[in-house]
């Protein structure tokens, strides 16, 4: 199946239920900003007055930004805490006076390191920690019991579906049905993913049905579930594991606790939307300055390449990209003219295990000009071009000729759901000494699931001592 291209948005997709997720926390930020407020402007009142706060009718220009560094400072600490979070901790009553007692403690720090000429009375700050605890308290207890009150109702709950095998769904629907949180709004077995036009169906189903989350019942009998976040976050929908066996996902990034339902929620892998577009920036100024800096060398290659051998000074070979669209690769030529026919009589003497990436080390094909430049990775230079183009990045899974991909198994395609890359965790790890592709696919992988752009930049720095030292390349 053919994915979104994931290049599209400068921020994620946004999904199903977000804006009931984002109107939630900022309805909760309001609230506690505005019973905050009150209860430092009452110990003010009632208590000793702090140096800037005159009165509650004739609030100064400073004491104003007093009042919004103390509400800031308890927002913060409130957000660490996860009292905005999806989850149980957000109704954690013991947390919140645990934080509310905390950013008490840290504005006072901050008073007297900042603001030294103010006075804090020990009665006014005891009032205010008293009445935050008890207004927010009371505003969140209020919220909480009206919510659950409507959930008994019916009202309010999340729509979700479920996926898995039939034994395990029932479990599920058993599970389910006593958190009041969601509402069951359908299910599929997971053999629906074997065929892909009902597969296709059940997303559009999915996407017109207003769902928020897919729960995800039977991890264990996924064989590609990368594959499936990807399709259902092109949907718009969010992907949660709910743990029947005892199989976890080693993808996921947190528990969360949801009214007392234990559900892991699936990291999403990076390098799309808004990481996409950082990486690119990068990948653009980086390119730039690189062919600038190494412009007289990429010269002098071109004049021997031309001087030792027959032919053009670039190869184009047609590579696999991004989303599987195909592109020229531009490399120096290393190998005589006539090589792409030469390959079909080397077929037989393939020295990659399985057959489905081509590598021979004495290759016959191979120039003495384009041996040296193998050797030390500097005919890959011109695909600095295929970056500036957008074709290809800096650091990402190589892009393999369309012989190498016809022979791919579906497990294999998912390489193609970033930008591929002139260098990678495979040419630091041995290139050419790693002998089996599968093992070429799994450094793809630990690369997509683990991208950063530190991770970038250790692998461009690593690639230049590789390449120095030229190591595993022939």
């Amino acid at each position: 199946m053919r994915h979104l291209d994931l290049r599209a948005p400068l921020i994620g997709k946004l999904r199903q239920g977000i804006y009931i997720g984002w109107l939630r926390v900022l309805v909760l930020v309001f609230l506690d900003s505005a019973m905050l407020s009150l209860a430092w402007l009452l110990a003010n009142y009632l208590g000793s007055p702090i140096h800037s706060f005159h009165s509650l009718g004739d609030i100064s220009y400073q004491s104003q930004g007093l009042l919004l560094l103390i509400v800031i400072s308890y927002l913060g600490i409130l957000a660490a805490s996860g009292l905005y979070s999806t989850d149980d901790r957000r109704r954690s009553f013991l947390n919140l006076i645990k934080a509310l007692t905390l950013g008490q403690i840290i504005l006072v720090n901050i008073v007297f390191i900042y603001e030294p000429e103010l006075v804090l009375h020990r009665f006014t700050f005891l009032l205010a920690w008293i009445f935050s605890i008890v207004l927010v308290f009371s505003e969140r207890f209020l919220i909480h019991s009206i919510i659950v009150y409507l959930r008994r109702c019916g009202k309010l709950r999340q729509t979700v579906f479920l996926l898995g095998n039939p034994d395990d769904l029932e479990k599920a629907r058993q599970r389910l049905e006593q958190c009041a949180q969601f509402k069951i709004k359908g299910e599929a077995d997971l053999s629906v993913r074997s065929n892909p036009e009902q597969w296709q169906q059940t997303l559009t189903m999915l996407q017109n049905s207003g769902i928020n989350e897919v729960f995800i019942c039977s991890w264990h009998s996924i064989p590609d579930p990368i594959l499936l976040f990807w399709d259902l976050r092109d949907a718009g929908i969010d992907l949660r594991v709910l743990p029947i066996r005892l199989e976890l996902p080693s993808q996921w990034s947190e528990i969360k606790m949801i009214d007392g339902l234990t559900t892991i929620r699936f990291r999403t892998p990076p390098i799309i939307g808004g990481d996409f577009w950082i990486k690119r920036c990068f990948d653009l100024v980086a390119s730039a300055v690189i062919l600038l800096l190494l412009s007289p060398l990429m010269l002098g290659i071109a004049l021997a390449i031309k001087l030792d051998s027959a032919g053009s000074v670039f190869y184009k070979q047609e590579r696999v990209g991004l989303q599987g669209d195909h592109f020229q690769v531009w490399k120096f030529r290393t190998m005589v003219a006539n090589a792409a026919e030469l390959q079909r009589e080397l077929e037989a003497k393939n020295e990659m295990p399985g057959g489905v990436l081509f590598k021979l080390k004495d290759d016959p094909r191979i120039t003495r000009v384009g041996r040296f430049l193998r050797r030390y990775s500097l005919d890959e230079l011109p695909q600095l071009f295929n970056v500036l183009f957008g074709q290809m990045s800096l650091v990402g899974p190589r892009p393999l000729p369309l012989r190498d991909v016809e022979r791919f198994e579906e497990h294999h395609q998912i390489r193609h759901e970033v930008l591929p890359g002139i260098t990678g965790l495979w040419q630091i790890s041995g290139r050419s000494n790693v002998k089996d592709s599968e093992d070429v696919f799994r450094f793809d992988m630990a690369y997509i699931q683990n991208w950063s752009l530190s991770l970038d930049i250790r692998i461009l720095f690593e690639t230049v001592r590789v390449v120095f030292f030229h190591e595993g390349a022939y």
